[in-house]
């Protein structure tokens, strides 16, 4: 079975087949990106020290270790996702300004992220959780950090990786929302579930 493999610089078109659900790779960069690189962006209006027009971000705080003899180098050694839903509230405007294709971290994401992916052609997807040390096996290099004044877990690393994943689509291109359509789909089924058992069930008053 073959692998779809998403390499950077991502272009429209390379998205344009991927529906909520499918399983994709990642090779080439990405970027941690959390809630204080969102925040120094879109509220305090600060540039980005890297570009990330066509490349990937991960919602993720990191545990990086100094290599011993290379000063400045680090290696990974965990990096798991953190909850996406934090950066609701920035993304659609972090989308919009920096050119970001895939979005990488745990959970689902809200409407504004959904139109945002759906207007500037990106997806969010998830890596599945307590799986750090498997997505540190994916990361062949940090070739650098910025902004590590914020500290490890909030600066921006910038890493070099090679079938990285399984990531699951739960936002595509057309606004599609796997989160919010399986929510929907569940409450669905609960309202007949409990029609049935409230027929059944009796209780004191």
């Amino acid at each position: 079975m073959s692998r779809k493999i998403l390499t950077t610089p991502i272009k429209n078109e390379d998205l344009d087949s991927l529906t909520i659900g499918d399983i994709i790779y990642l090779t080439g960069y990405l970027i941690t990106s959390r809630d204080d690189v969102h925040q120094r962006l879109i509220k305090q209006h600060k540039p980005l020290p890297v570009d990330l027009s066509g490349k990937a971000i991960f919602h993720a705080g990191p545990i990086m270790r100094e290599i011993e003899g290379q000063p400045g180098k680090h290696e990974v050694i965990s990096i798991g996702p953190t909850t996406s839903m934090r950066m609701e509230k920035y993304e659609q405007a972090f989308i919009a300004q920096t050119g970001v294709k895939l979005i990488v971290g745990k959970g689902g994401m809200g409407p504004n992220t959904a139109e945002a992916c759906r207007k500037y052609k990106a997806i969010h997807t998830v890596f599945p959780g307590g799986c750090a040390v498997l997505a540190a096996n994916c990361v062949e290099e940090v070739e650098s950090v910025e902004w590590l004044d914020l500290g490890m877990p909030e600066a921006m690393w910038v890493m070099r990786v090679r079938e990285f994943g399984p990531l699951i689509v739960s936002i595509d291109t057309k606004g599609n929302n796997l989160f919010e359509n399986n929510i929907k789909a569940f409450n669905q089924r609960k309202e007949v579930i409990v029609e049935d058992i409230c027929q059944h069930v009796d209780y004191l008053e």
